[in-house]
């Protein structure tokens, strides 16, 4: 019952049991002064009625009256004393106390809004310190891979000013090393940059319709150009469609990410890349399959985590900056995808990617 409705009927009560208990009380008097006491009506007797009405009237006005205003107050206040208590509980930095009302009145809603608030401001909080928990792995992360390739140019840097590099061809492969060992730091810059401007949700998305069947095949027959001793095979329906909107460019990103991680893992003589396209319901699913080392059960779920290398196999030494994969991932999430992997160890690796489909 909302309040207006309560406050309504107590105002009525509050007129109506007076008049209610004028009657009653005037009934059973006069049945008590009259039948059962069997007084005479004289001018004393009648006297002593009407006061007796008068105080028990009086009495009852008083104990209705204030029944009413207790139940009906208590009903307004008791919520808001809880939203009070919560307000400085909050205020406290405790985002545990519920005000959670099954009621149905105003105070009930504005109860269930503070609710779905504290609820917010928690989940906000819980991603805040996840945030930050992350901030301080990246700051930890970029610290020991930027240190490696700076060490290496140090010490390179010091051979040539010592004269260890006493021949040009010498020479050159200490230059070599260094310029190799700066672009290795440009490409972890580089990568580190895009990842945080995608977790900012900094990164304009120029969404299109896009046939990823057409896409892929220009993509495969571009990396084999490049990689001759790699096979690679495309398995679609040629008579379906697979057609989603995507930012072009985004893809083409995340998919580079995708070869270039099964290219660095793959150990077998013959390296092979199966991909393949079908439809499930509304979505497009993309496969992507390598027969390289593959990764072991209790590191898969972590190899979208940024900074994440899997094994002693797959360590900087390889090259890798720990982003590529968690990059995929956000600009899969940012198409409104998902993506996941399956893998067995020695046995290769397969990255499933979903998106909606363009009706």
């Amino acid at each position: 019952m909302s309040i207006q409705k309560r406050l309504i009927l107590s105002n009525i009560g509050m007129i109506i049991l007076p008049i209610l208990s004028l009657f009653v009380i005037e009934i059973v008097l006069g049945f008590i002064f009259f039948v059962f006491l069997n007084r005479e009506t004289d001018s004393r007797t009648i006297e002593l009625f009407s006061g007796l009405r008068f105080f028990t009237l009086l009495l009852v006005l008083i104990v209705t009256n204030g029944l009413l205003t207790y139940f009906v107050s208590r009903s307004i206040l008791k919520p808001i004393q809880k939203l009070s208590q919560a307000t400085e509980r909050i205020k406290q930095g405790d985002l545990d106390y519920s005000v959670y009302s099954n009621k149905k009145d105003e105070l009930a809603k504005l109860s269930n809004n503070f609710e779905e608030m504290r609820i917010s401001l928690k989940e906000a909080r819980t991603l805040q310190d996840k945030y930050e928990e992350n901030r301080q792995e990246l700051i930890a992360s970029i610290s020991h891979d930027l240190k490696t390739p700076i060490t290496s140019i140090k010490g390179y840097i010091q051979g040539i000013h010592d004269g260890v590099a006493n021949s040009p061809e010498k020479l050159s492969r200490y230059l070599s090393t260094i310029y190799q060992k700066a672009e290795q730091m440009d490409g972890l810059i580089d990568e580190l940059f895009l990842y945080s401007k995608l977790d900012l949700a900094q990164v304009p998305f120029d969404f299109e319709p896009l046939d990823l069947h057409a896409f892929l095949r220009d993509f495969l027959g571009e990396l084999t150009f490049y990689q001759d001793d790699l096979e690679v095979e495309l398995n679609a329906n040629q008579n379906e469609q697979y057609l989603i909107y995507a930012d072009r460019d985004k893809i083409y990103r995340a998919i580079t990410n995708i070869m270039q991680n099964s290219l660095k893992y793959m150990n077998k003589k013959d390296q092979k890349i199966d991909v393949s396209l079908q439809s499930v319901k509304d979505h497009v699913e993309m496969v992507i399959r390598d027969n390289g080392l593959g990764i072991a059960p209790d590191e898969l779920p972590f190899i979208f985590n940024s900074f994440y290398r899997a094994d002693s196999s797959r360590n900087s030494s390889t090259g890798g900056s720990g982003l590529g994969l968690s990059i995929v991932k956000k600009i899969v999430d940012a198409h409104g995808g998902t993506i996941w992997a399956e893998s067995k160890e020695k046995n290769g690796t397969s990255i499933y990617i979903r998106f909606k489909k363009v009706r």
